[in-house]
């Protein structure tokens, strides 16, 4: 209702002053409009703090900050407004008072699916704060929140607060460049922090609890194929249900803390049996730990035995979607540079398929018919993706283009140059962007 809405807005304004209050509404404003211009967020920055400032006085009339919401509100709806724009905009502007307030207030952009934050040299850095150090502050909120939407506020927060604060630090210092080798090397946990929790959230809030945990899974067998599932599965199990409490929390303490027990319970199951996590986890900080752990490369494929496919029963029974995580940890570890767009696709797969056949009359010619399909198409699609996140893996950029153009020529013996040219740089953008284990998660399915 809307006097819970004021009081907390006029709370918060109190507790935290009008410039943090300032702050806090570019960081969460550029989060949740990503795609909106400094303007755009500057506008309805203004008119927030306006508002906050009129209306949570002591003195301030009861109906102050109701009323001027509602002009807000009418302004968002008007035909030439200034502030972010949104396909919603226009559902929201049906309704009337209260809800038409609320629902102009839920609205939200998709957040970016590639970071386009681009950190300038020092030299630029200083540039531009020592020609204006206030809107220096404003751009660089937006851009980087933008950049950075799905990190946890408190973390985003944190590492904006601190970035700014080495800028203003050592731009005026005798020693920049000593300033900030040393302000860099300080902020490094916290900026990887929000690097690493901007992508786990980004996944989290793109698949939802079930599939982030099939995503670790396959992550966690492709970089350690020796590992049985049951040694894997509760780590996965334990990465989503951090990522399902922190994501959203406001809490300071969620994301550092929880995340850094899982690194904890990772390297303590891990570290024994595998030289490359053990190196990981020689350090003293957990978040650069998980840093590592993450960047691990895929490891090489052993030699198996092909996966074995669960029968009809064990898929429709209690454990049935138990099985089909079990299938995708057994891919996951016998093609170890398959991508996490492609594994993703093949769990929706299997779970369309359960959920059509096992309430089917007949599951059994149902997930036969399935089968039968994926039993032709799989093997070749498999092939191709690890052939190509394969060599790109192993090859540098250049030799990986050359290589990719052969083959192609090879194949489409009759293709132009310019066809040929094409196709190079569109596989090449997809495996550069989509074959790291950090991939960006819905911008990949679509690139699959």
């Amino acid at each position: 209702g809307k006097a819970y809405v004021r009081d907390k807005v006029c709370q918060e304004f109190k507790i935290l002053g009008k410039e943090n209050f300032r702050t806090l509404t570019i960081v969460a404003n550029s989060r949740k409009y990503s795609n909106a211009t400094f303007e755009e967020i500057s506008h309805l920055v203004r008119e927030i703090v306006s508002l906050a400032e009129t209306c949570c006085t002591e003195s301030a009339d009861p109906s102050c900050y109701d009323a001027g919401s509602s002009a807000l509100s009418a302004k968002s709806c008007g035909g030439s407004s200034p502030f972010p724009s949104h396909p919603g905009t226009a559902g929201c502007c049906a309704q009337e008072g209260l809800e038409q307030k609320l629902c102009l207030a839920a609205l939200r952009h998709s957040p970016q699916q590639l970071p386009r934050y681009l950190q300038p040299s020092n030299e630029e850095l200083c540039q531009a704060f020592q020609k204006d150090p206030k809107d220096f502050a404003d751009r660089f909120l937006h851009e980087y929140s933008s950049s950075y939407g799905q990190a946890p506020l408190p973390v985003l927060l944190g590492s904006t607060t601190t970035f700014l604060s080495m800028v203003s630090t050592c731009c005026i210092s005798p020693a920049p460049t000593a300033c900030f080798l040393k302000e860099k090397l300080e902020r490094k946990t916290l900026s990887l922090l929000t690097l690493m929790s901007n992508r786990v959230c980004s996944r989290f809030a793109a698949y939802g609890k079930d599939k982030v945990t099939v995503s670790y899974l396959a992550s966690l067998a492709q970089k350690m194929p020796s590992a049985s599932f049951e040694d894997l599965f509760p780590l996965a199990e334990d990465a989503a249900e951090v990522f399902s409490q922190c994501c959203d929390s406001v809490d300071e303490d969620c994301m550092p803390k929880k995340l850094s027990e899982h690194t904890a319970k990772a390297c303590d199951a891990l570290g024994p049996r595998d030289k490359r996590f053990a190196t990981c986890c020689q350090g003293k900080n957990l978040v650069q730990n998980y840093f590592c752990i993450s960047a691990l490369p895929p490891a090489p494929a052993p030699t198996l035995p092909p996966a074995p496919k669960p029968t009809d029963g064990q898929l429709c029974g209690e454990e049935g979607a138990r099985r089909a995580k079990r299938y995708l940890f057994e891919l996951a570890r016998r093609h170890t540079t398959i991508p996490d767009a492609v594994l993703g696709k093949l769990y929706d797969a299997s779970e369309k398929a359960r959920g059509e056949c096992c309430s089917a009359k007949d599951p059994h010619t149902c997930l036969d018919s399935k089968r039968l399909r994926m039993g032709e198409e799989l093997p070749p699609f498999l092939e191709k993706a690890e052939q190509l996140c394969g060599q790109y893996t192993q090859l540098n950029f250049l030799d990986f283009k050359k290589r990719l153009r052969e083959s192609l020529a090879r194949t489409m013996a009759d293709a132009s140059p310019e066809l040929l040219g094409q196709l190079v740089e569109q596989r090449a953008d997809f495996a550069s962007t989509c074959c790291p284990p950090n991939s960006p998660p819905l911008y990949c399915a679509d690139k699959v």
